[in-house]
């Protein structure tokens, strides 16, 4: 496994879509291959396997409503 060094990953912008269903993005995950985009119902069912390989994830986009 690759592992990425220490990234600062901004959150998505407003205009940026999900890469699962096209909802307004609210987290960015960088991985070595390249990058996804994710709403919160997909960053939350995703997130336990994306960090466990490797992948460096964005605090969430200011103003969403992920809790």
């Amino acid at each position: 496994m690759t592992r990425l060094p220490n990234l600062l990953v901004l959150p998505p912008t407003p205009a940026e879509r999900c890469d699962r269903c096209s909802a307004a993005a609210q987290v960015r995950a960088v991985l070595p291959a390249g990058e996804l985009l994710f709403c919160g119902h997909h960053a939350r069912a995703y997130r336990t396997r994306l960090l466990e390989i490797g992948a460096v994830l964005s605090p969430e986009r200011a103003g969403s409503a992920m809790a």
